[in-house]
């Protein structure tokens, strides 16, 4: 959820600023845009040069700079930030949030974000539960800012109790959360498919097809991205998936991903269905290498179990199915046809015909054909593009069943 976030880290003078350190590293872990804002106070507790190196950024900390003149533009780094999060936050900075009081750096980008501001109170627990503290808080809440409870545990005082800064992990987790809970999918569970299967005719040997699985892995991204739980069955490929929210299950052969498919699918509110699934496999696998031979070589081949009929034929009121179709002749009417025999919502159709469609490349020229017969042609597109084009067909296609 957080990848490509620009997210404004701000840090204030308290013994769990040395949290601050995991936190960006856990951040840009995440695939987040990282800029840390410092107060002069927090300089003492863990060095800006820790917070630069892990960040990739330089660390803000004055005003201005003496040196050359130059000023810090806190109002473009408020305007830069996705989320402002400021951890830990100590009960001095609270105070100054709450009462519009702007002395350093790190205040006035607060004052001059649009975007949402999350706090991590950090403090001792006679602080924390002082009654102008929890005024602040409330104050705080009250324009919007969003508080990440302060845990309990051994303070710094000695003391046992309430005012630890939640830890990192929690933090991120809690940010997660957030941002997912305001995607167009969320709490939406899609099913998809990807890559070839490989069926085998010896221990060497398999029949299989040319699908690199780029199409399927962009498309998994892409729900991803916009919220939803994906569940990714794929073949052989070297694909790697760029967001860690997927659950990926890796699969060789047709009856391998039929198996995973109906195990998966009834809990799915869309199967987007876009692997190579091998239409034969041989009768008999040999156990040993099948060495050459003079005369030629017969296989004996049997149809696997079409695996998208058996889907439509088992698919529930609201679910959303969607096939791909590759066509070399008679495109549209091909398509059709299997849109309607399959039960499916909804049909991507490439054509071998066009030029940058197909298999391993990274540009793909769709046209989407739903149960009504409605089409949209696209122009080539990258295949990143294109699946946003499917995510947002499906989008509107589970939100109007």
């Amino acid at each position: 959820m957080l990848q490509g976030k620009n997210i404004l880290l701000g840090v204030c003078g308290s013994i769990a600023a040395y949290k601050s350190a995991l936190l960006v590293r856990l951040l840009v872990k995440a695939g987040a845009n990282v800029q840390v804002v410092m107060t002069l106070d927090a300089a003492n507790f863990i060095t800006p040069l820790t917070l630069s190196t892990l960040s990739k950024n330089p660390v803000h900390i004055n005003y201005f700079n003496t040196d050359n003149g130059e000023w810090d533009n806190h109002v473009a780094l408020g305007l830069w930030a996705d989320i402002v999060l400021i951890a830990p936050a100590t009960a001095n900075t609270l105070a100054k949030m709450a009462n519009g009081l702007c002395d350093n750096l790190l205040t006035a980008v607060y004052l001059s974000a649009k975007c949402p501001v999350y706090f991590a109170p950090a403090m001792d627990l006679d602080m924390w539960k002082h009654p102008s503290t929890v005024q602040n808080v409330q104050k705080l809440q009250s324009y919007g800012n969003i508080l990440i409870p302060a845990g309990t545990g051994e303070l710094a005082s000695g003391l046992y109790g309430e005012g630890r800064m939640a830890e990192p992990e929690e933090i991120i987790d809690l940010l997660s959360a957030e941002i997912k809970k305001k995607l167009p999918l969320a709490d939406k569970k899609v099913l998809i498919t990807a890559g070839p299967t490989y069926e085998a005719i010896d221990p060497v040997r398999f029949i299989g097809n040319h699908s690199s699985g780029k199409m399927g892995f962009a498309i998994a991204d892409e729900f991803a991205a916009a919220g939803a739980d994906v569940t990714l069955i794929t073949g052989p490929t070297a694909q790697k998936l760029q967001h860690n929210n997927i659950q990926r299950i890796d699969v060789t052969t047709a009856a391998e991903m039929l198996e995973a498919c109906t195990l998966h699918f009834l809990q799915a509110d869309a199967c987007v269905m876009s692997a190579a699934v091998a239409d034969y496999t041989p009768i008999e696998v040999a156990p040993q290498k099948i060495k050459k031979q003079n005369s030629g070589l017969t296989i004996e081949l049997k149809k696997t179990t079409d695996i998208l009929k058996t889907l439509g034929e088992s698919k529930q009121s609201g679910q959303v199915l969607v096939g791909f179709a590759l066509e070399t002749e008679n495109e549209e009417e091909y398509a059709i046809q299997k849109l309607q025999k399959k039960n499916l919502d909804l049909i991507i159709l490439n054509s071998l015909n066009d030029a940058g469609a197909g298999f391993k490349g990274d540009t793909n020229k769709i046209t989407m054909i739903d149960a009504s017969l409605q089409k949209t042609i696209f122009e080539l597109k990258t295949k990143t593009e294109a699946a946003r084009d499917i995510c947002l067909k499906v989008t509107e296609l589970i939100n109007r069943l």
